[in-house]
């Protein structure tokens, strides 16, 4: 039987590998998503937002279904081969990390002031010019929360991810699926030393995310003092 240290240690960097994969993937959709509904009125907006944030409110294992009719065989992308491995683990990941990052990144848009990125227009920038060098700096605190909210929830994702990829040890299984293997064979050393692991990245995150949020500090006034 192995160390349940090592275990706990083989267990936590996988999970923190598949999750910053997720992470990377989402991050330039998301962006691009975020700055859409903060910024633009156009039709279907509404249903568009509805949709994106869906995954939010579904039962995970509906959502995990949802992707195994995509992905097997015979589906859209069944093709893709996918199923049982650590892609669909990322795959997963992804699909529920990444209505929580839009919202938190669309909320970080929409506390930069648009009367700057207008100015920024009336000196002759062009719109990418403004979303990069004006929109994007000022809105960095909400999109690095976002970020961390989107990687924390891709780190604790189990629903979806045990329909699709399974719980197969040492190659798709998860900090999340680990917990609860431990806990239903029995194994109290291992379940106790993931739930300590858990516990201390998710206060980590939830208060790295307090701090990037916290009011009093609006995005395009920091320097304003």
């Amino acid at each position: 039987m192995a160390d349940p240290a090592s275990s706990v240690a083989g267990i936590v960097l996988q999970t923190l590998l598949w999750s910053g994969l997720a992470t990377c993937l989402i991050l330039v959709p998301g962006v691009l998503m975020a700055y859409a509904l903060a910024r633009f009125e156009f039709l279907g907006k509404k249903v568009i937002a509805t949709l994106v944030s869906l995954p939010l409110v579904l039962p995970p294992t509906a959502a995990g279904y949802l992707l195994l009719r995509l992905l097997a065989d015979g589906g859209p992308l069944g093709g893709l081969e996918i199923l049982l491995t650590w892609k669909a683990v990322v795959v997963a990941c992804s699909f529920m990390s990444f209505p929580l990052f839009v919202r938190t990144a669309r909320v970080g848009f929409e506390a930069v002031d648009v009367r700057l990125e207008r100015m920024a227009r009336t000196l002759g920038m062009g719109p990418w010019k403004v979303f990069f060098l004006i929109t994007l700096p000022l809105a960095r605190r909400g999109l690095m929360a976002a970020g961390i909210l989107g990687f924390t929830r891709a780190l604790g994702e189990f629903g979806a991810t045990i329909v699709i990829a399974g719980n197969i040890p040492g190659q798709t299984r998860t900090l999340s699926t680990a917990i609860y293997s431990a806990q239903q064979g029995g194994n109290e050393a291992l379940a106790n030393g993931l739930l300590v692991v858990a516990l201390l990245i998710g206060f980590g995150a939830v208060l790295l995310t307090e701090y990037l949020t916290q009011p009093g500090r609006p995005a395009g006034k920091e320097g304003s003092r």
